[in-house]
């Protein structure tokens, strides 16, 4: 049985609060875009030599870890303490990159539960799986039903978000993915959370064109300032007749949303991961 994790990106992102365990609060609207990976899962022999319950593969893309501590075994591992689980490889073929605040690996862990659940009929609904998910990672849920969430929390409460597909719809978006590896935690450490004027899901259900300055992802500004290309490729692709433009999560991936399809994308970026699509 074979399935295709999806990226996502975030519509606004704003760090509102510090809690007592040390994570954060957040408000980001979770949107869905068709850049994908290809995730498949057979029954195992018995006699296949290995020591381990899900034989995991990864190709495509190179991911920095250990295959056993990919999300996807993780994801395995977390229903096989709770459910009759056979012996499984599973093969799972890399697209979207790593480290680009896209959720690849985040989906590819969501699908991985949602693939178990139909192929050996677990029996679980949306709401437990979302469960299961958060135990891996804080917007892993999202990638559950993987459809337009408005989320708080530190991303794992969800609440339908409809409006910005009905804005999005004919649109183009542009990903480009220099090779800048930004991480989380230090991300985190250079945010001074604050309460933004106008909340990432009003402004989303807004014309598009009222976005740009309105809507933003509180990461920029102290990433921007440590990786200068970034804020480079952002104005690239307002130049280029982007009518929004952001960084996506706390990741190095920025993208572009276009009335017309931006065919120059791939030659004005040149040596970096770019992905254009029909929204």
């Amino acid at each position: 049985m074979i399935t295709f994790p999806c990226a996502k990106i975030n519509l606004g992102l704003n760090i509102v609060a510090r809690r007592p365990d040390g994570y954060h609060e957040l408000q980001t609207v979770f949107y869905p875009i068709p850049l994908t990976d290809a995730l498949e899962v057979k029954l195992m022999s018995d006699e296949f030599p290995t020591p381990v319950d899900c034989d995991l593969k990864v190709s495509g893309d190179a991911v920095a870890c250990n295959e056993q501590d990919n999300l996807v075994v993780k994801a395995y591992q977390l229903l096989a303490r709770d459910f009759e689980m056979p012996r499984v490889h599973a093969h799972l073929y890399k697209r979207i990159p790593s480290q680009a605040g896209l959720g690849g690996g985040s989906s590819d862990g969501a699908y991985m539960i949602r693939l178990l659940d139909e192929r050996f009929r677990l029996n679980m609904g949306n709401a437990e799986m979302e469960r299961y998910a958060a135990q891996l990672g804080a917007d892993c849920p999202f990638f559950i039903t993987a459809e337009p969430a408005y989320g708080t929390g530190i991303g794992e409460i969800l609440e339908p978000a409809g409006g910005p597909r009905d804005n999005l719809n004919g649109y183009y978006i542009a990903i480009v993915k220099p090779d800048i590896a930004v991480s989380t935690r230090e991300a985190f450490s250079r945010i001074t959370p604050r309460m933004p004027e106008k909340n990432c899901r009003d402004i989303a259900l807004q014309p598009i064109d009222t976005w740009r300055g309105q809507l933003t992802n509180d990461f920029e500004a102290p990433i921007f300032a440590q990786h200068p290309l970034l804020a480079d490729i952002k104005q690239r692709l307002y130049d280029l007749g982007a009518c929004y433009a952001q960084m996506s999560g706390s990741g190095s991936a920025l993208y572009g949303i276009f009335k017309q399809e931006p065919t120059a994308i791939a030659g004005q970026f040149r040596d970096m991961f770019t992905f254009t699509c029909q929204l």
